[in-house]
């Protein structure tokens, strides 16, 4: 075959970002906008695979694509049961998980399925997911809340967060798993990991109440207050969801989830906006000293990624706080698709075997 062509596919809520690589080169990156009267004239999530994937298609015919040289398809993995760390070969429990939702509808469920429904068309191509948010590496001990009926579960930006992880230790001449590394994920969720020799042995739950608030959710509340709140009758079990997610955060405080809109809005003399931007910065400094304590203050790296550590006032007062615990790394951004492609790339290569879910 002429050339071995990597495919990601990375499905959201209104866009399905793609990806084409040959080897670690990025031959083609498109997001596709989807417009809500599109998307809301499906009934479930999952309804709408057959209109993404052909988008798909017609997006890499049109870039002049050959998809017969396809040989990987890695589609970002939803909220399927909660697994170790790796990349899973797409079979039928996994399908049928991803359909159902076990953990929830999201958008991000349509990757797998996708994934598979465009291998399975081409000559010899197979499909995969890598890292979805429901890696769970915790140790039992990080497991319990304080009362029985409340489990802390593992969530979190487990794609970019080991991808950074492993980038690092790449970067420095280690293995990932021999380091201990505390990875801060900045985005519009915040999730702030403690790495143990390849493991997330502990992190903040970041999608719907657990951590540092962000752009977009509340993070820890006090819980007692929130208890009267959600008996008060003036929310709807709706309505209190969307002020933990979705309207929490910098959007709660100023109304925005532009963490750089409001770096703008504080260094323009906006006293609000300074506090609560500092605030962001001071909780996350919080979260990194607890996982120090995870890691028994055996901290080899701390890891700052995501869109906001390219805030540059946010990543100094930030740092100045946990600089005494560890070197500190920014490396701004997060690459999903390369994450997913290089995940697909192990596979390929074969310096990893793909894992089967059950």
């Amino acid at each position: 075959m002429e050339e071995e062509l990597l495919l990601a596919i990375n499905p959201g809520s209104t866009s399905t970002k793609i990806a084409v690589f040959r080897n670690t080169k990025e031959l083609f990156l498109k997001n596709i906008k989807h417009s809500c009267e599109e998307i809301e004239s499906f009934e479930k999530i999952t309804d709408q695979y057959e209109f993404r994937k052909n988008i798909i298609l017609e997006e890499l015919k049109a870039a002049g694509i050959v998809v017969e040289n396809i040989q990987i398809v890695v589609g970002r993995g939803g909220l399927v049961k909660p697994i170790k760390s790796g990349v899973y070969e797409i079979n039928d429990a996994l399908i049928q998980d991803l359909k159902i939702g076990v953990l929830g509808q999201h958008a991000s469920n349509l990757g797998g399925l996708i994934a598979h429904d465009i291998a399975k068309t081409l000559p010899s191509a197979r499909a995969f997911i890598a890292d979805p948010v429901v890696v769970d590496e915790l140790d039992d001990i990080a497991r319990i809340s304080g009362h029985p009926e409340f489990e802390r579960v593992s969530i979190f930006h487990a794609l970019n967060q080991k991808a950074i992880a492993r980038h690092h230790a790449r970067a420095v001449a280690q293995r990932y798993e021999a380091l201990n590394l505390i990875v801060a994920h900045l985005g519009g969720g915040i999730s702030v990991g403690a790495h143990y020799q390849g493991r997330v042995i502990d992190v903040n739950q970041a999608l719907d109440g657990e951590g540092p608030f962000s752009p977009e959710r509340s993070g820890t509340l006090p819980v007692g207050a929130l208890a009267k709140l959600c008996f008060s009758g003036k929310y709807t079990l709706k309505q209190i969801q969307k002020m933990i997610t979705g309207r929490g955060g910098l959007v709660a405080y100023l109304g925005t989830n532009d963490a750089y809109e409001v770096e703008k809005m504080a260094l323009a003399g906006d006293e609000k906006a300074k506090l609560v931007h500092d605030a962001m910065a001071y909780q996350v400094a919080k979260e990194i000293g607890a996982m120090a304590t995870v890691l028994k203050g055996e901290v080899d790296a701390i890891l700052l990624t995501g869109g906001i550590a390219y805030g540059k006032p946010f990543v100094e007062i930030l740092t100045e706080r946990i600089r005494h615990i560890s070197p500190v790394y920014v490396y701004p951004g997060e690459d999903e698709m390369r994450a997913l492609a290089m995940n697909g790339l192990m596979v390929l290569k074969g310096e990893t075997e793909p894992l089967v879910y059950q």
